[in-house]
């Protein structure tokens, strides 16, 4: 086994429950059942029954205009938690690391404040050694937010998006320039990154390299990021044109990824433009109730699997338990069984507190299994199935 999961700060914060204000559609009502009393009234004068039906709708109607009454149900607020899991796989040596923070606010303390929730996550697989990825785990928050000018607002618009885009995107930038100057580091060591923040509703992710982060949309997998390799159309041009080449699906015919933080014997001099980068792409979207949690893995997973068998792999495990830890467990042995070359490390980010009812594909039956046992089912009636089944032979 190589390096457990590292669990920070776990807070899940609970979402109210949701609700409805009436309404009133109408104030003539009330005149109505002024109207049709049951039991005749003598009154002194009929004008003093309509000032007071007036009176009582006027003042109904200024009520209802201030308060702004609303029937909308209140929107939806993720309840995070999450579970990660890390196997050094068929190697020699771990190169992967991770951060898994629920509660980003409680982790950074008066530092900063953010909206709720606030979660941090990110992944870094390590090439050439495990220098750079170990040095982006250990000051990642530095380098992110402390020492960085991060955005800090309570409105959720677009100005803040772009505020907190550039904020991220200077983090990487600053993380590779800081990984040239550590004496420490070999500059033949790199890793990639891929980091997710979450902040109330919103999910930023940004990723120099082939890990890789895919959201669960009502058990449709959908992906936010793309895999940096020489394979990838967009990326080739891009090498092509700095002056860089593939070979062999290499990038000059060395790096197997066209992203990454570090590697600055292959990178030019500061300010020169290099076919290996480490500026990441960015992907933001808005999360809703359909989203049910967010995979974010090495490329130990991906080059096993598609994003869609991670989706239902994880999905059919959070129905059975419900547990995003042994989710990633899972995931992780299920690119094992797959025959992965690779480290292997999972976090699995869940945004809704349990998963609804609907249908969840199955896995195919062994051909010499016969009988499917239900738990809910006594020793009798199971023994009485198996005589029906027989008898029916």
């Amino acid at each position: 086994m190589g390096a457990g999961a590292e669990v920070m700060h776990q807070v899940v914060p609970l979402l109210e429950a949701p609700y409805h204000r009436c309404v009133v559609k109408s104030v003539e009502v009330i005149e109505e059942v002024v109207a049709v009393a049951p039991t005749p009234v003598q009154l002194a004068s009929p004008k003093a029954v309509v000032e007071v039906a007036v009176e009582v709708s006027d003042l109904l109607k200024r009520s209802i205009a201030e308060s702004s009454v609303s029937a909308e149900p209140l929107q939806f607020v993720p309840s995070i938690r999450s579970g990660s899991f890390a196997d050094i796989g068929p190697r020699r040596d771990m190169e992967d690391e991770h951060i898994r923070i629920d509660d980003l606010s409680a982790h950074l303390g008066s530092l900063l404040m953010f909206s709720a929730p606030s979660a941090f996550y990110g992944v870094f697989d390590g090439h050439g050694g495990s220098d750079a990825a170990a040095y982006m785990k250990n000051h990642a928050m530095k380098l992110f937010f402390e020492d960085a000018a991060f955005p800090q607002t309570s409105q959720e618009d677009e100005m803040f998006a772009e505020s907190v885009e550039d904020s991220v995107r200077k983090a990487f930038l600053r993380a590779d320039l800081a990984l040239s100057d550590d004496s420490v580091i070999n500059r033949s060591s790199g890793t990639t990154a891929l980091t997710a923040l979450v902040l109330g509703r919103q999910l930023l992710v940004a990723n120099a390299g082939d890990c890789r982060a895919v959201l669960c949309r009502k058990g449709v997998a959908v992906e936010m990021s793309k895999d940096h390799r020489p394979t990838y159309d967009a990326e080739r041009q891009r090498v092509i044109a700095s002056g860089g080449y593939i070979e062999d699906g290499y990038l000059n015919g060395v790096l197997s990824v066209t992203r990454a933080l570090g590697d600055w014997d292959m990178k030019l001099p500061h300010g020169s433009p290099s076919p290996l980068i480490a500026e990441p792409e960015i992907c933001w979207t808005t999360l809703t109730e359909d989203d049910e949690f967010l995979i974010i893995g090495c490329d130990g997973i991906w080059d096993v699997m598609t994003s869609q068998h991670a989706v239902s792999t994880v999905r059919r495990g959070l129905r059975r338990h419900d547990d995003p830890e042994r989710c990633a467990r899972e995931l992780a042995m299920e690119a094992k069984r797959l025959k992965t070359f690779d480290n292997l490390t999972v976090i699995v980010v869940c945004f809704v507190s349990e998963l609804g009812g609907g249908s969840v594909p199955l896995e195919p039956a062994a051909s010499n299994s016969r009988l499917r046992c239900c738990k809910s089912l006594s020793p009798e009636a199971l023994s009485k199935l198996r005589r029906w089944l027989d008898s029916d032979e």
